[in-house]
């Protein structure tokens, strides 16, 4: 671990202020605050990114005046988009909104009790250690962690706390969703034996913002507050607002949309994370200077760990060349197939009766039924409030109210950054990634996976 990375780290733990900020002293009762049953909520901005304007914004709205919420103020390093966030959202609700330069300051004033974050993809993790350290709770964007470390701190930090965390896998809000889950779970499905998962778009500009890279000036925002633990360089506007096609600020295809898909997996299964990752894939098309690969395949063993004759494949497949937007999820057992795109349990490709005879065995094709409200995961760059993502900003607003367990607490985030970081270190290296379960490490080559 590098120097500045471990020095950040035990800042969190000691400190519990987050990326620089060592001066705010947070006290014992940040951790007892319960709202009372009528109190208004007052609901902070991390990060007013593009999908905060177009998703979280649209969502609390649909929901805000009803469950008595308030949005009270917008933190965010770049001056540009603190101003416009707190304009904006001063014209949504109709009263000014305070813009705050940076994280330190919003939580010292002691205004609020609630945040979405929305930052860079490796600041999730960090500024949720922030926001349960301020007495918040959060909602919280995917990926949750592109490190061990900063996952495992993260998860500590919650666990040690009492906040509400909502990790933005928005499928577990979803009806059909819920319903593919208790189907699975009942037995009736049968073993799963494979899951095929892709994800692919067409879209030269995808994760691309030229027109904003040419008019950010370094005066501007705070670049070592942006850089937080990973080490240091020199500034780059690309890597502030295109983070997403270079690592260590996102592991890219992985993070962005895998994290999604196999969070699908662990939530049907109950499975915590892949025994072993292998992946393959590379930068095919868009040489433009990027470091994430814009072509991935990892496969992935899943089962228990005591168990290696047990067990199922699972296989993550993403373009950016060449796509219709269209996710796919279909879970297989040897009596059919359910299929998230279809939204319908099938016995298509199950055992046949004459083929179960011919081996003496005993048929068990599915019967053909649709999942409940079939509700389809929205792909393009802005979902806009879509129903998944609107259930989902409700029900974690449901949950501050009530103190109950939101649908994707924080495990869920731990647990699909896990598959996440055996990805990227079997990408990395060429390598087969395991977990170990003593160490919480990603292991490779014998070694823990480090960037």
């Amino acid at each position: 671990m590098s120097t500045p990375r471990r020095v950040f780290l035990q800042q969190l733990a000691v400190a519990g202020a987050g990326a620089m900020l060592p001066q705010v002293a947070w006290s014992a009762s940040s951790y007892k605050r319960i709202i009372g049953a009528n109190d208004r909520v007052r609901v902070g901005v991390v990060g007013f990114s593009d999908r905060h304007r177009n998703t979280h914004m649209p969502c609390f709205l649909n929901h805000y005046k009803e469950l008595n919420f308030d949005l009270v103020g917008v933190s965010d390093i770049w001056k540009r988009r603190r101003e416009e966030g707190a304009a904006m959202w001063k014209e949504k609700i109709g009263h000014n909104v305070t813009a705050y330069r940076n994280n330190e300051e919003m939580y010292a004033s002691k205004g609020i009790d609630a945040v979405f974050i929305g930052t860079a993809d490796f600041q999730h993790a960090l500024h949720t250690i922030e926001a349960v350290k301020a007495g918040c709770d959060a909602y919280v964007e995917k990926p949750f962690a592109e490190t061990m470390e900063d996952n495992r701190a993260a998860l500590k930090a919650v666990k040690a706390s009492k906040q509400i965390i909502q990790i933005g896998s928005q499928r577990r809000s979803g009806d059909n969703y819920k319903a593919a889950e208790q189907y699975i779970k009942s037995g009736k499905f049968g073993p799963i034996t494979m899951v095929e998962l892709s994800w692919n778009v067409n879209q030269p500009g995808r994760w691309r913002r030229p027109e904003l890279v040419s008019e950010l000036r370094q005066e501007d925002i705070d670049w070592k507050r942006y850089l937080m633990n990973r080490p240091n360089e020199a500034y780059d506007p690309r890597k502030y607002l295109e983070y997403r096609l270079f690592w260590p600020y996102s592991s890219g295809l992985p993070g962005q949309w895998m994290s999604h898909q196999i969070d699908t997996v662990h939530w049907f299964t109950g499975l915590k994370h892949p025994r072993s990752v292998t992946a393959n894939g590379g930068i095919y098309m868009w040489k433009d200077g990027r470091r994430n690969w814009d072509t991935i395949t990892s496969v992935f063993d899943y089962g228990p760990e005591n168990d290696p004759s047990q067990g199922f494949q699972v296989v993550f497949a993403s373009r950016m060349h060449n796509g219709d937007e269209r996710p796919a999820e279909i879970y297989y057992s040897n009596g059919g197939e359910l299929n998230l795109i279809t939204n319908k349990v099938s016995p298509t490709g199950g055992l046949t009766k004459r083929h179960a005879e011919a081996m003496h065995m005993q048929p068990n094709l599915l019967q053909e039924f649709s999942l409940s409200n079939t509700e389809a995961a929205v792909a393009s760059a802005n979902t806009g409030g879509d129903v998944l993502t609107s259930n989902h900003v409700r029900n974690w607003m449901e949950c501050i109210r009530s103190r109950k367990e939101t649908n994707a607490p924080v495990e869920a985030g731990y647990s699909h950054s896990i598959a996440n970081i055996m990805t990227t270190a079997a990408s990395h290296t060429g390598l087969k990634a395991t977990f170990d379960e003593k160490t919480q490490e990603v292991m490779v080559g014998g070694k823990p996976f480090k960037y």
